[in-house]
């Protein structure tokens, strides 16, 4: 079953952010575009890439009113040792979240059982709380943080302009489609 144009689960959280623990609720989620960038471990090998390239763009998610939540389901503990550790790591700003229960994790539907990891899953999440679009990939596939920009840019134009979808490769300003019937057959 998907999770797409579904409304994010009830979920209390502790997080590593900016030099403090927080506490992080889906009550902070709503009313401003999130993504929720799910990972199997701290102290690994794909993953600081990712997180390091997402860091590298978070001020460019930020100009777009969208905040970033890693998910992964070490501890915020865990997480602040690797932030103290790990130069790439170090550079994050965005809230670090732990989830050793995987609450949040089966949340989204991405947890691999049996393991106790997260897979390595991407959630574009509404400001009414709704997934918007689901990326997962396998273990060692890695994510890039300009390819999530741009979703979420299309993503916030189709919210702002009912009636219109962005073709592949859409970017901001490119052209895009308003479905009819007229249009049925002529793409």
């Amino acid at each position: 079953m998907s999770v797409i144009n579904t409304e994010i689960k009830p979920f209390t959280a502790s997080a590593y952010k900016a030099g403090k623990f927080i506490e992080v609720s889906d009550a902070d989620v709503k009313g401003k575009w999130s993504v929720f960038f799910f990972y199997p471990a701290d102290f690994t090998f794909v993953c600081p890439t990712e997180l390091g390239d997402v860091a590298d763009h978070y001020a460019e998610f930020q100009k777009m009113g969208v905040e970033i939540y890693s998910v992964s389901t070490d501890t915020h503990f865990t997480h602040k040792a690797w932030h103290d550790s790990s130069e790439t790591i170090g550079k994050i700003e965005y809230a670090m979240i732990g989830d050793p229960s995987g609450a949040i994790t089966r949340n989204f539907d991405n947890m691999r059982e049996g393991a106790g990891l997260a897979d390595r899953g991407t959630f574009i999440v509404d400001p009414q709380g709704i997934i918007q679009a689901v990326e997962v990939t396998a273990e060692g596939i890695g994510r890039n943080a300009t390819e999530l920009l741009r979703k979420v840019k299309a993503a916030q134009y189709v919210a702002a302009h009912p009636g219109e979808v962005c073709p592949a490769k859409w970017e901001e300003g490119s052209a895009t489609l308003k479905p009819s019937f007229d249009l049925v057959g002529k793409i």
